[in-house]
């Protein structure tokens, strides 16, 4: 039988900042997400002229498309 030379303090203390790191990686995803989401509505509301929304109209049918395939 090996002993382990950490402390079962150390271990658990180890597995929670693993955990702490796994759900603040998520929560910076989700953060990113909704941040570009809300950068795009800003900009179609309120700066985008037609050919802009002509273009993303465009831009937005190839992505339905893409993720319906």
């Amino acid at each position: 039988m090996t002993e382990n030379k950490t402390s079962e303090a150390q271990l658990r203390a180890n597995r929670e900042y693993r955990k702490r790191i796994n759900e603040d990686e998520e929560k910076k995803k989700h953060r990113n997400y909704m941040t570009s989401k809300r950068t795009a509505k800003s900009f179609i509301n309120s700066k985008a002229t037609l050919e802009d929304i002509e273009e993303l109209e465009q831009l937005i049918e190839e992505r339905k498309k893409a993720l319906s395939e």
